[in-house]
């Protein structure tokens, strides 16, 4: 079922001085008569937003994933222990109602973390017990039919088939590429103990090679097409293991040795050394605007050259970094919300206010901030740091929470325990 709502839409008000308007002289009374009529007239011809609202079937105990063009729900077991996993279509513009796709049975047992829409998949993340290990199946997204079970969870794709880790704590782990269609292992790599692999991303944002640290302190580079050890070197001296990290950003290697008072530059292609740069406690780095962000673990930033690895600038403090669009930095700052700057200069360009970032489903979808009006009623508005504004999509009654967003798709839950899929329009 759909229901058609009239919404309420408007920009985020900018701070900005009164304009004093020059009296209105001559004829008063006529002067707003016709002021009256006009916007009479303006208010019948302007189009009026609305939001169509669905119903998700599904029980208040359920969790609902909004993934790929769909909504998916994972019931709780039933007291005959029954389980299921039901796939709806997204209903159109026109507000048709979702449609359910598909309904296949699931395992009694487990937590179920994630869901997600890839290669003709639906790929379904549980922890089982005891041991809380991953377990991935993978459905079509199509018909709902199982095609395959694995240990582990699966990790960005590669051409033409899917990385998967089973990760253990106290032993080693595994690295896999598995066949989409059929599930065939196509190869294995050992991991040390509770490892996290890099990654470097081609053009077409899929992995090509990964990158291990083993505990000695050598690092090994991959091919994820083949798992081939394409190259290695030996960052620490010695035969000893200490703790280090890793990461990848754009054809840098980026290493945190031990004790973390440094970042050190290797080329990923040839593992050669570039530069070291005295930066304390590094939590992680990533790309921001053609520079280097390194968040420390205290809060604040330092952005480098990734050439020289040179500092361009630093913010100290309890700010941290949020997200980076188009060369601007999205700042979460304790007690006093949200303030964009230039990744080049530092540059604060406008302070966005007071939001909570909602989860959305990929990287290029609009950032969504959400917050509670004074009546109750749940603001929606869209992140915009290259215009530097916040644009309010909706004001939406009954809202409790546990909201997923694909703009202009919202998946939330209500206050009277039901889920609902909105799609806002102007």
């Amino acid at each position: 079922m759909s229901i058609i709502e009239l919404g309420e839409i408007r920009d985020e008000p900018v701070s900005a001085p009164p304009v004093r308007r020059p009296r209105a002289v001559g004829r008063p009374l006529h002067s707003a008569t016709v002021l009256l009529l006009s916007l009479v007239v303006l208010a019948g011809a302007a189009p009026q937003p609305q939001r169509t609202v669905s119903v998700v079937p599904a029980s208040r105990t359920a969790t609902a994933y909004l993934a790929g063009d769909g909504v998916f729900v994972v019931d709780p077991p039933a007291s005959d222990g029954d389980r299921y996993l039901t796939a709806y279509a997204q209903p159109a513009p026109t507000g048709a109602g979702v449609r359910r796709r598909w309904q296949t049975p699931l395992a009694r047992t487990g937590n179920y973390l994630d869901i997600r829409v890839e290669r003709g998949l639906v790929l379904t993340l549980v922890a089982g017990a005891p041991n809380r290990r991953f377990q991935t199946t993978a459905f079509d997204a199509l018909t709902g039919k199982q095609r395959w079970q694995h240990r582990g969870a699966t990790r960005p794709s590669v051409a033409g088939g899917l990385l998967l880790i089973d990760a253990r704590v106290d032993e080693p782990s595994a690295m896999s590429r598995v066949e989409p269609e059929t599930g065939r292992l196509l190869w294995s790599v050992l991991l040390p103990p509770a490892a996290s692999p890099a990654y470097h991303l081609n053009p077409e944002g899929q992995v090509d090679r990964f990158v291990l640290l083993q505990p000695t302190g050598e690092v090994q580079v991959h091919d994820a097409g083949t798992g081939q050890l394409l190259r290695s070197i030996d960052t620490l001296p010695g035969d000893r293991s200490a703790y280090q990290r890793v990461q990848i950003v754009d054809d840098l290697l980026l290493l945190v040795p031990p004790g973390s008072t440094r970042l050190v530059s290797f080329g990923l292609a040839e593992l050669e050394p570039r530069w070291t740069a005295e930066v304390t406690l590094v939590s992680h780095v990533l790309e921001c605007g053609g520079l280097l962000c390194a968040v420390p673990q205290t809060g604040g930033l330092q952005v480098l050259d990734p050439t020289t690895g040179s500092v361009q600038w630093s913010e100290p403090g309890q700010d941290v970094l949020a997200d980076v669009r188009y060369g601007r930095l999205l700042m979460a700052r304790p007690g006093q919300g949200y303030a964009v700057r230039d990744a080049a200069t530092g540059q604060v360009r406008i302070e966005l206010g007071v939001w909570n970032l909602m989860p959305v489903l990929g990287p290029d979808d609009p950032l969504v901030g959400v917050r509670r009006g004074d009546d109750g009623r749940m603001v929606v508005a869209e992140l915009d740091l290259v215009a530097g504004r916040t644009r309010i999509v909706d004001v939406l009654p009954g809202i409790a929470g546990s909201c997923q967003a694909s703009l202009p798709v919202l998946l939330c839950q209500r206050l009277d325990g039901t889920t609902a899929l909105w799609r806002l329009t102007r």
